[in-house]
């Protein structure tokens, strides 16, 4: 190491603040204006492991190297280092400020310790994965921002129809639809599915499918569900493209983790209270949306025996979305269901969900 060039430590030293100050740029982000604890959590992780690394590196050989008063660069700039219209653009450009100066300590570190390099590496591959996860947040709180009420609809639960029941229900507000089929053939849900997708694409509705990215594809619905049995997110999304929202059933703050890592676009928490349209063993209840609540950034709806009930006990618990089935198929209007349940969430869509301390 002693017969290293100090220009060299003068660009490691360089391109560590630079990833420094890349990363506390995204990590104030996500605590103070998205109070994404699970991120910001991430994003100090991210810090630690790079100050861990660079603290193999001689401090009095970077710090004799800096040369701020004689860099030239400092003099350098263009007009769209100073164009952001948004917080997002903020944070994008941070991303990849970040990625840059780890490309650059793993190059140049080459020449002082290989080992630092692969671990700078490692490092800017984990930041990859974190702009990933927070891509898939944005979208799928831009396309999803509004859902308060999702319906989960099989054709034979509809008291007065399939047709009448989903049409009720988009009188009422809902804007977000699933079908879920058990008893159908693969011809017969397609159909079904492509009534849905005309019914809803006529007001602008989403529409999602439940386990089958095919027919997803097929019936050019808005996205696909899976549970922790079905398709992962990844498998899902070979099949849909990348444009398709994925959902994710989740019944632990574990898995619920997992799917947002896995690049979930929203989650499905529960179940909440016993449900009449399908069984489970346990009950996480409202204590897994508790736990959401705080942790998660991504769209996510409280689901499982939920209706105009017991919906606000729900909400209490932190839920601003939840997804219900019999609480408006079976209800003696669902569209007056519908509404009720929408006014219920939306009490609590001005209340932040999720808390970060304070320095």
């Amino acid at each position: 190491m002693t017969d290293v060039r100090l220009d060299v430590f003068r660009i490691l030293d360089a391109s560590a603040n630079r990833a420094r100050e890349g990363l506390r740029v995204i990590e104030d982000f996500a605590r103070f204006m998205q109070n994404d604890e699970r991120l910001s959590r991430r994003l100090k992780q991210h810090r630690h492991e790079l100050t861990g690394i660079l603290s193999e590196l001689p401090t009095s050989a970077l710090l004799s190297a800096r040369d701020t008063v004689n860099d030239v660069g400092t003099t350098i700039s263009v007009a769209t280092e100073y164009q952001r219209t948004s917080a997002d653009d903020v944070v994008q450009a941070a991303f990849k400020r970040v990625q840059e100066a780890l490309r650059s300590l793993e190059e140049f570190s080459k020449v002082v310790d290989a080992k630092l390099a692969a671990r700078f590496e490692q490092l800017r591959y984990q930041l990859y994965t974190t702009e990933k996860v927070h891509g898939a947040d944005q979208d799928a709180r831009q396309r999803l921002d509004d859902q308060r009420v999702y319906l989960l609809i099989t054709a034979a639960a509809c008291d007065g129809g399939p047709e009448a029941v989903v049409k009720a229900a988009l009188d009422g507000g809902v804007r977000l639809i699933q079908s879920r089929e058990k008893s159908l053939s693969d011809r017969e849900w397609l159909r079904f599915a492509r009534q849905l997708r005309a019914w809803t694409a006529a007001v602008g509705a989403l529409l999602v499918i439940n386990d089958r990215p095919d027919l997803a594809v097929l019936c050019d619905a808005d996205g696909v569900h899976v549970g922790q049995e079905e398709f992962t997110v990844a498998e899902a999304r070979t099949i849909v493209g990348p444009e398709r929202l994925v959902g994710v059933s989740t019944h632990s703050i574990e898995q619920a983790r997992q799917a947002v890592l896995d690049g979930a676009d929203y989650l499905g928490v529960g179940p909440t209270f016993p449900s009449t349209t399908k069984s489970f063993s346990d009950f996480p209840g409202l204590t897994l949306v508790r736990e959401v609540s705080k942790e998660v950034s991504i769209p996510w709806f409280a689901i499982g025996g939920i209706g105009t009930g017991n919906v606000a006990t729900v909400v209490g618990a932190g839920a601003r979305r939840v997804a219900v089935s019999s609480a408006i198929c079976s209800a003696p209007s669902p569209m007056a269901a519908a509404r009720a349940l929408i006014e219920a969430t939306e009490s609590n869509c001005e209340r932040p969900t999720r808390t970060t301390s304070q320095p």
